[in-house]
């Protein structure tokens, strides 16, 4: 195996920081939507705003594709797995302390959390708040998506071990899709039968399952494709080819959703048939999303989406996503701005614009030093080769 093709599956691909963008954006754009009114309203953009929350799904999506990747890399190549205690320590280097700030700030100075009990202070440090009905508290209700890709991350160095089993391939990415639909539609079944709440049971991490599984599956093809295996999955890159296709595609996608088929617009329970749907549909816009960005070759939308600007993006974008709300709240606070009232495009640019000088803050004074941290100790291991470990050791660290 030549050094050029062990490093090309596991070769940086800076567009996709834009996409965390994309995805923070959009759970924005859902946020405001609601504080504002206009998602539970009958104007022409109240299913487009009511269904940003899209954002979430390309959260999931991206993750399983850039954190299986070196696990991939490792089964095509014949190369060392990633060390889980290295892995782990990497993730909770990466998440936890901003995550950390945000909830203390949060707790401490957001007007409807002054009555916030040492229980709901466990909960949110120790990520469990999605386990129990009704516990997310103001300013951090978006945190129920973190909770659960925190139990992804967690459970995925099993989850490689079971899936890099075998010959020397990425990985059946049909039979991984086909088992993450397997667990995501029981567990829809079983909501539908009453077993589980369609008010708690949505935010575990089995009802994503699709979405995580896309991701993997998406990266066991790129994987392939880039050590020469698996060619009937060439058209791929075809597709990769075409953006203004696959976008144009994602945003009919999109479009159905907007429909009641895919659930209520304002926080009353969807049927198990509907929060399958949506399910179904947010899967296929994000793939779509990605594929233009992660397949085929450099073209024009690519290098827009790893110019300078959208990399810094990118990198603050996990701020973005913890602080905005804490923003969203302030706005209509000391702007004296009533419940579901408010210039919705208005309040949306402050929002994002107070949430980015917040995301930045964060970035600099809290989430770097940690990450720098991490990369320092535990020490990785000596590599046997400079083919084998070192790209899955940076592809570690660029996740």
């Amino acid at each position: 195996m030549s050094a050029s093709i062990s490093q090309r599956s596991l070769q940086r691909l800076p567009a996709l920081d834009a996409v965390r963008v994309i995805g923070a954006l959009a759970v924005i754009g859902h946020h405001v939507g609601f504080a504002t009114g206009v998602n539970t309203g009958e104007g022409p953009w109240a299913g487009w705003f009511a269904r940003l929350d899209v954002g979430v799904a390309i959260f999931f999506v991206l993750s399983g594709f850039l954190l299986y990747r070196p696990y991939a890399h490792a089964q095509a190549t014949a190369g060392a797995r990633p060390g889980a205690r290295r892995y782990l320590w990497r993730r909770a280097m990466r998440i936890l302390p901003a995550y950390w700030v945000t909830v203390v700030v949060c707790l401490l100075a957001m007007p409807r959390d002054d009555d916030a009990s040492r229980a709901d202070w466990i909960r949110h440090f120790t990520l469990t708040q999605i386990y129990q009905p009704n516990q997310l508290r103001d300013g951090l209700s978006q945190t129920w998506s973190l909770a659960t890709e925190v139990a992804f991350y967690a459970l995925l160095p099993v989850v490689a071990l079971i899936l890099t089993r075998g010959r020397r391939r990425a990985g059946r990415p049909l039979v991984i899709l086909a088992g993450a639909v397997a667990i995501t539609g029981a567990w829809v079944t079983l909501m539908g039968l009453g077993v589980l709440s369609l008010g708690l049971h949505t935010m575990w991490l089995p009802a994503y399952a699709l979405w995580f599984g896309a991701g993997i599956a998406l990266s066991t093809i790129h994987v392939s494709l880039r050590n020469d295996y698996a060619p009937r999955w060439r058209f791929m890159d075809d597709l990769g080819r075409a953006p203004l296709a696959c976008w144009v595609a994602a945003l009919a996608v999109l479009a159905i959703a907007t429909t009641p088929i895919a659930g209520p617009r304002d926080l009353a329970e969807p049927t198990a048939t509907e929060f399958g749907l949506k399910l179904l549909l947010y899967t296929v816009f994000a793939v779509l999303l990605m594929l233009p960005i992660a397949f085929g070759p450099q073209t024009r939308s690519k290098a827009v989406f790893s110019s300078s600007t959208a990399r810094w993006l990118g990198t603050v974008s996990y701020g973005l996503f913890l602080w905005h709300p804490f923003a969203l709240e302030w706005i209509h606070v000391l702007g004296d701005i009533p419940d579901f009232t408010g210039d919705t495009l208005n309040i949306y640019v402050l929002t994002v614009a107070g949430g980015l000088v917040l995301a930045a803050l964060c970035y600099y004074v809290v989430e770097r030093p940690f990450q720098r941290l991490s990369q320092r100790w535990p020490r990785p291991p000596r590599p046997r080769t400079t083919e084998s470990q070192s790209p899955v050791t940076a592809a570690t660290a660029a996740s």
